[in-house]
């Protein structure tokens, strides 16, 4: 089952994805907007999760490691009936521990995934899929404050909240995908998912940070919130000529509908101050939720139609040419409340047609130049200070590049660059956290270089590097010209493993790799930096 991720700015930031039930991470570089829906212009992050096996499979896993980590797994697959056409996998996964931050808060995951397939006929499969996560860990999303241009110099294991901070989270989802293949040519796909979240966080959130005594200001906050999803995809794909030109063409609708309820409980300024340089915790109890002075409920529901048609043509064998394009309708209604006396009702209506060109021409079999054009549209669930909803937000893309195989294949290469300018972009607004206002106009230039393959039999490489210049280009306020937060200038990466082939010692094989991250804005208002770092791993498998 394929997962499509957007990551939005105003988001949780607190949602860490199960990896236990993932065949495999895809990062889909570049214009996918028109067969994805509401993504961003610069590509995707696709999560590929494993899917039941036509033979018997059973694996038990045990992860331990610092900070008293715990982690057994389970991994189970395998036909439900003799003809092989029912086929299960099961995926489980109970975490304890492995929190690095001080008075050692504990940390608690359990997560569940089943899928069943049914081969229905030859041509006509049909796969259910859900999952159940129970997360509860700290609320440590404050992080150390700035002091200057730098992070203050106190132990990265300190908090600066309070040590009973809490974060709780459910989710639950439901899927199924058919796939009916009327012949070689012609395949029709339908799938559909609901997803639902409930989470909740408790504790004291920094304020404002005296640089000169260290005193840091503090609020009581209390946030829950629910979250339902439904998204329903059709499409069909069909290969056919019209005389020496072929075409590959894909149509698709696709409905979607989020509802999200936000209660926000907090007394601004109400929590007691802490010094990070010699911090005393628990000064006073943590009020109940009731008894918290200010509360905000924020309501909004979210339906929007997409309809895409694509055709990939091969004009010949060295040229091919992809034109694509989709239109997008919203309807969005939003309600917010406080206790201080507001009262907003807000409804966007909204639509948009978003085109897709590329052009592919290989002057030898090898290499590969094209370019690409394309728009993206997507509606914003950002909510601004006053209860309003931010307009959506738009996208336009170019790039060109050229990638090259070597080695008779086995060795690939890409050089790329690229010039994204997106508009009405959400971001945390400085002056009240828990809310967002919109950048007037973001643009990010830059190159890519990819290359990755077999050097040898058994030595693998895969090797990367980055530069982004990433900007408030227009915007009516101090940030026009800032650079966006953690987008670093330069970012490079090397991941290479050799496995003995033959003798005794076949199968072995060792790993080693380098993670460059360049220094980097650590705010929107660029008021500090963060420094560069470079990571080292390493392996040892058999």
């Amino acid at each position: 089952m394929y997962k499509l991720l957007k990551f939005r700015q105003n988001g949780d930031r607190t949602i860490i994805n199960e990896t236990a039930n993932l065949e495999r991470i895809e990062v889909l570089k570049g214009p996918a907007a028109v067969l994805f829906g509401t993504v961003e212009p610069g590509g995707i992050i696709n999560l590929v999760t494993k899917q039941p096996l036509s033979e018997p499979f059973y694996s038990a896993e045990l992860q331990a490691g610092s900070f008293g980590l715990v982690r057994p797994s389970i991994d189970f697959s395998g036909p439900l009936n003799r003809d092989q056409t029912l086929l299960y996998r099961l995926n489980a996964v109970d975490e304890r521990g492995g929190n690095f931050r001080d008075f050692d808060q504990g940390v608690y995951r359990f997560f569940v995934s089943p899928v069943v397939s049914w081969k229905i006929s030859d041509r006509t499969d049909l796969t259910f899929e859900f999952s159940y996560l129970d997360d509860t860990r700290p609320f440590d999303i404050t992080g150390i404050p700035p002091i200057g241009r730098k992070i203050a110099d106190i132990p990265y294991s300190r908090v600066v909240d309070e040590p009973d901070n809490v974060s709780f989270r459910n989710e639950l989802s439901a899927s199924y995908r058919l796939e009916h293949r009327f012949s070689e040519n012609w395949t029709l796909r339908n799938a559909f998912r609901f997803s639902s979240s409930d989470q909740r966080f408790i504790g004291a959130r920094y304020d404002t940070l005296d640089e000169t005594t260290g005193n840091l200001s503090r609020s009581w906050s209390d946030n829950s919130g629910t979250n339902q999803s439904y998204s329903l995809q059709t499409n069909l794909i069909g290969k056919f000529a019209t005389g020496s030109v072929k075409h590959t063409l894909l149509f698709g609708v696709d409905l979607n509908r989020d509802i999200n309820d936000l209660h926000n409980y907090f007394a601004s300024g109400g929590a007691p101050s802490i010094n990070i340089f010699n911090p005393v915790y628990r000064v006073t109890p943590r009020p109940r939720r009731e008894d918290l002075p200010f509360n905000v409920t924020f309501n909004n529901s979210l339906d929007y139609l997409g309809i895409y048609l694509q055709d990939q043509v091969a004009l010949a064998d060295n040229l091919k040419l992809l034109v694509g394009g989709r239109f997008d309708f919203v309807d969005q209604e939003s309600s917010f409340t406080s206790s201080a006396g507001a009262n907003t009702n807000t409804q966007v209506e909204a639509s948009a047609f978003t085109p897709r060109i590329g052009i592919v021409y290989q002057p030898v079999p090898p290499l590969s130049l094209y370019a690409s054009y394309s728009q993206s549209f997507g509606p914003n669930t950002a909510t601004t200070v006053s209860g309003s909803i931010l307009e959506p937000e738009r996208g336009t893309q170019y790039e060109v590049g050229i990638r090259g195989e070597f080695l008779n294949g086995r060795l690939s290469a890409n050089l790329a660059a690229y010039d994204i300018t997106k508009t009405n972009v959400a971001t945390t607004d400085p002056n009240n956290p828990d809310y967002s206002i919109a950048v007037g106009e973001q643009g990010s230039q830059g190159i890519e270089l990819d290359v990755a393959g077999e050097i040898l039999p058994g030595w693998n490489i895969i090797a990367n590097y980055a530069y982004t210049n990433a900007k408030v280009t227009k915007d009516n306020s101090p940030l026009q010209g800032n650079r966006f937060e953690d987008v670093p200038y330069n970012g490079a990466s090397l991941w290479t493993t050799y496995q003995i082939q033959r003798g005794d010692l076949q199968g072995l094989g060792f790993g080693l790799g380098l993670f460059y991250v360049g220094e980097r804005e650590g705010d929107l208002e660029n008021t500090y930096e963060l420094s560069s770092y470079l990571r080292t791993d390493a392996s040892i498998f058999y």
